[in-house]
């Protein structure tokens, strides 16, 4: 059987850096992301029995060495619950820039976990899939079930899953994208995440700011919840880059994004705050009424930029919109 899905991509909130268990892809400690609209990613897959081996292609390229294998760590955990050796083929593109920091494997791994679920004939809830999407990127787990949502850490698939925080800010979030195009490695970054003299004292306060997140979220307060993320984002650099590689992602012109949005928030009452995942591309978040303003802003600093809004969860797609 074949199907085709669709994923959009998250923004981390409350960010998880570093991972307990490597293979199964268990963080530390909860997260909490939004996804982006109409950034998306989709992937058709289909079972071949018969065949000898998996094809993966991602944006046209075919996948092998690390990438290949991160992909077939879902398509894996498909077969494990479908009973089945069958070979996958899948076959994947973006709608936005990858490995520029704007969350491309969160979608690309989303998507592949449902279209993969769909085409074994699994019968899984959003919660179970994400369990699945989890072991090619944490963050994955999040862009299945969509919107705001957190990703709840635990030691095995029944515990560490995705699941949706009701919020009522879902239909005025606007985020301006800063394009900021220097290429990055999550994955070593998480890697050392734990040798960082910081990351003792991030475990130590990030319980603290995940509470303190769920409650503005349910609460509706824009300010808190960017404000926090804002934060988080600063947060998550010093442990990055205090690491034993010493990652730094920022580029001037990310640095000059910050400064307009502390600049058009402090002079000119704006509700309007950055935040960066790993990367040196920059979300700028904002309200629909301000959004054209803030936009101007941000891509005064020599940046590309796009506006986003808030997206759903992974679903699939019908058979017209197959990639093969």
């Amino acid at each position: 059987m074949k199907a085709t899905a669709r994923a959009h991509p998250i923004q981390g909130l409350v960010k998880y850096h570093g991972m307990r268990d490597e293979e199964r892809r268990l963080p530390y400690h909860d997260s909490i992301s939004v996804c982006t609209a109409p950034s998306h990613t989709r992937t058709t897959a289909a079972f071949r029995p018969g065949a000898d081996e998996d094809v993966f292609v991602v944006d046209g390229e075919r996948l092998s060495g690390h990438a290949a294998d991160r992909v077939r760590s879902v398509a894996d955990q498909v077969r494990e619950r479908a009973g089945t050796e069958d070979r996958v083929r899948l076959e994947s593109e973006n709608s936005f820039p990858s490995n520029v920091g704007f969350g491309s494997s969160s979608s690309g791994f989303a998507a592949a976990a449902v279209a993969l679920t769909e085409a074994a004939g699994l019968d899984l809830t959003a919660p179970e899939t994400s369990a699945v999407a989890r072991y090619g990127s944490s963050s994955a787990a999040r862009a299945v079930t969509g919107a705001f949502s957190v990703l709840e850490t635990g030691l095995n698939d029944h515990d560490c899953r995705a699941r949706r925080i009701d919020t009522p800010l879902e239909d005025d979030l606007r985020v301006v994208t800063a394009l900021v195009p220097q290429y990055k490695e999550t994955e070593a970054a998480h890697r050392e995440a734990a040798e960082s003299h910081m990351f003792e004292a991030r475990l130590a306060h990030v319980h603290g700011q995940l509470a303190e997140m769920t409650d503005a979220l349910r609460a509706g307060s824009f300010d808190r919840v960017f404000e926090l993320a804002e934060h988080d984002s600063l947060s998550l650099a010093a442990a990055t880059m205090t690491g034993p590689a010493g990652w730094v992602y920022w580029q001037p012109r990310t640095l000059a994004v910050f400064d307009a949005v502390r600049t058009l928030r402090a002079e000119s009452d704006v509700p309007v705050y950055f935040s960066v995942d790993t990367g040196a591309s920059v979300y700028v978040n904002t309200t629909a009424d301000e959004v054209d303003r803030v936009r101007e802003a941000v891509a005064d600093c020599g940046v590309e930029t796009d506006v986003w809004e808030v997206g759903g969860p992974a679903e699939v797609l019908p058979e017209s919109e197959a990639l093969f």
